[in-house]
């Protein structure tokens, strides 16, 4: 991670917002802000956990994203703002792509409207690499071709085009970062597709690991949750207004070798079984991370160090993952319709 600069304008800000704050990756920034000496206000539709409110500088503005007064309401008085709240999940966004449209394209662009309504002097969004769709090249760079193939890539993709476009017409400083594949403690084994997360459940278990695909053409680039915060803050300080930065490792893993690395952090050999049925994201999603690099930022855990890690804090019987990857989905009608429409907040707060 670089050395704040002087006179460096994130470090001078009097309060820091993070929407999404009581998910999973906001609650982790939360934390590295407030360890930083940042004020931070969470805004999110739903609480964050205790021990985040009992942290001095910190509180809690309750709003939905959807709803323009709300995040207007909430940003005040913010002059730096970290988006991560939305839908996260391709599987919610197949089986809800509406409800995914809103939060995200939608959310993503009230947050905008409102930071530049505000004056916020730094908006730093959190998109994701499911933007490219199916990677051309590997390692793929910023300017790799954007066609996702998920209702989640085209919300996340519409959200970094609202803000672009504020910041060429209305010079919204806004700088994007396009995360890849993140894990770590704290995510929720009910919503969270990771691998990293959900092989280890599996062989803490004892149990064998589950894998749709092939195990060897299958390659991702993992990001532990600390350094994908540390890198966010390395955008607020240091990246540049209108421009989008790969948020990764650099280092490609299979499926293999992902399933030998959690057997080496576990001590006992791992069970991968592999259902070949479906292929459609047997691809190598790996990021050039040259741009972010440039601009000091190291990462500080490799796959070895974040497995041990993540297993320590599982502990040796965590639950089991329950999140199923949905490619395509038949369209439903009438009640069944009405009720794939409801929203939780748990849904609305997804980072």
């Amino acid at each position: 991670m670089i050395l704040t600069p002087e006179g460096n304008r994130f470090a001078e800000a009097t309060e820091v917002a993070v929407t999404g704050g009581s998910g999973f990756v906001g609650s982790h920034l939360v934390r590295a802000l407030h360890k930083r000496g940042q004020k931070v206000v969470v805004v999110d539709l739903s609480a964050p956990r205790p021990d985040i409110l009992d942290l001095p500088g910190v509180r809690y503005a309750k709003a939905d994203q959807r709803d323009f007064g709300d995040v207007l309401l909430a940003l005040q008085g913010t002059d730096t703002v970290f988006h991560l709240a939305g839908n996260a999940s391709g599987t919610v966004s197949v089986e809800r792509p509406r409800f995914d449209f809103e939060v995200n394209a939608v959310g993503t662009s009230n947050v905008g409207n409102a930071s530049v309504l505000l004056g916020v002097r730094k908006l730093v969004y959190l998109s994701s690499a499911i933007v490219y769709g199916t990677p051309q090249d590997t390692p793929m760079t910023e300017h790799h071709p954007t066609r996702p193939f998920l209702p989640y890539g085209a919300s996340k993709l519409s959200g970094e085009l609202a803000l672009r476009s504020l910041h060429d017409t209305l010079g919204l400083p806004v700088i994007i970062g396009r995360s890849f594949v993140v894990y770590g403690p704290g995510e929720d084994p009910r919503r969270a597709g990771g691998e990293v997360s959900q092989f280890l459940r599996w062989q803490l278990n004892g149990l064998p690991i589950p894998l749709i695909g092939d195990r060897d053409r299958k390659t991702r680039d993992f990001i532990h949750v600390s350094d994908l915060c540390q890198a966010m803050i390395t955008l607020a300080e240091a990246g540049t207004d209108g421009e989008i930065y790969n948020l990764g490792s650099g280092h490609e893993v299979s499926m293999r070798e992902l399933a030998d690395a959690v057997a080496e952090a576990t001590g006992r050999p791992a069970l991968l079984e592999a259902d070949v049925n479906s292929l459609e994201d047997s691809f190598r999603l790996v990021a050039d991370v040259s741009k972010l690099r440039g601009l000091g930022f190291t990462p500080e855990y490799d796959l070895a160090s974040g497995l041990r890690d993540l297993a320590a804090h599982l502990g040796r019987h965590p639950e089991l993952p329950s999140v199923t990857a949905v490619f395509r989905k038949t369209p439903v009608t009438g009640a069944s319709a009405a009720a794939a429409h409801a929203t939780t907040a748990a849904e609305v707060t997804a980072c």
